[in-house]
């Protein structure tokens, strides 16, 4: 399920971008200041060290596995969401087939009444920090009140020399109605614009951008293709989605809400610079239920409060850059 571009590359070319959601990997202590209740071990999903290791374990070896196939390597740039805090991330870098990647973090709490937030994790040996931000997100409710939302982690750094900037996102949920909530996810979309706008004014127009993140909307929704993808942003994901595949299914039915969306200079093949490849869901066999009425889905941690111990409820999805 993969777009591509038909230009060859050997594998020492090739860099993996990715993204994933990774479902609730909270630790196991209880945080007085965030609604962490559920996952305690005390708590009616019984959230225990020994399920906390054997989450990590497995989020570890599926991203070491992202994009192998096709780069040789694990992902030099991946965003997260729905990690706890800073220690579930450095328990997540140490684990058994990450440990040995080398991987920073950059990573900030935010408002989010569960206390999930976002992260990028990178490669040291390809990726350079040169600035990190969190960017609040303002979204009210029905009522007026303060919606409290996951920030946007702006990370500015240098690519195997090259810089580009990285926007990590996790909008607003639909959990009570994607109608409803739409004008929440469209919000977010002009505040990526904004900062769009921001780097633009700092850098030039051909500078690198890319947008990832759970967008909690499909490529084909307004707040992705009408307020965020405009004339100067090309979206791969939006020929990924279809009635059999996606990132996540519900009810039966396929969404892509996990996308990496990314400006049209990395259409441009100039010498040791960085273009687009592909783009794919990396849903390989090991992170699907394997059989029954959900045979071919994300082999989620949790079914509501019944354990399951699987992955995520989403599939990562990554690009493969060129480096020329």
């Amino acid at each position: 399920m993969a777009y591509r571009n038909y230009h060859t590359a050997t594998t020492s070319d090739l860099y993996t971008v990715a993204f994933y959601n990774i479902e609730n990997l909270f630790d196991t202590e209880d945080d007085p200041f965030t609604l962490d209740n559920d996952f305690l071990p005390d708590s009616e999903k019984k959230w225990t060290l020994e399920r906390y290791k054997k989450k990590i374990f497995k989020i570890g070896t599926a991203i070491s596995n992202i994009g192998f196939q096709q780069s040789g390597r694990a992902p030099v740039l991946v965003g997260l969401a729905e990690v706890e805090n800073l220690k579930v991330v450095e328990d997540l870098i140490a684990s058994k087939h990450l440990v040995n990647k080398n991987y920073g973090i950059v990573h900030y709490d935010s408002p989010d009444e569960r206390g999930i937030d976002v992260a990028l994790i990178y490669q040291k040996r390809n990726f350079e920090v040169l600035r990190q931000e969190a960017v609040p997100l303002h979204v009210e409710g029905y009522e007026g009140e303060k919606d409290y939302t996951r920030d946007i982690l702006w990370v500015t750094g240098l690519l195997n020399g090259e810089k580009i900037n990285i926007l990590v996102n996790h909008w607003p949920s639909r959990r009570d109605g994607a109608h409803l909530t739409e004008y929440k996810r469209i919000a977010a979309a002009e505040k990526n614009r904004e900062i769009i706008e921001r780097i633009k004014s700092q850098e030039g127009e051909d500078t690198k951008i890319i947008i990832m993140g759970d967008f909690n909307d499909d490529p084909a929704n307004n707040s992705v293709k009408k307020h965020l993808v405009k004339h100067d942003f090309y979206n791969p994901m939006e020929k990924l989605l279809t009635r059999t595949q996606g990132s996540l299914s519900y009810r039966g039915a396929w969404n892509l809400f996990d996308q990496i969306i990314f400006s049209h200079s990395f259409h441009k093949y100039k010498t040791k610079t960085h273009s687009f490849s592909s783009a794919k869901v990396f849903d390989d066999d090991f992170l699907k239920i394997y059989r029954g009425r959900y045979k071919g889905t994300p082999f989620r941690t949790y079914t509501g409060r019944r354990y399951r111990g699987g992955y995520s409820d989403h599939f990562p999805v990554y690009l493969t850059l060129k480096l020329n």
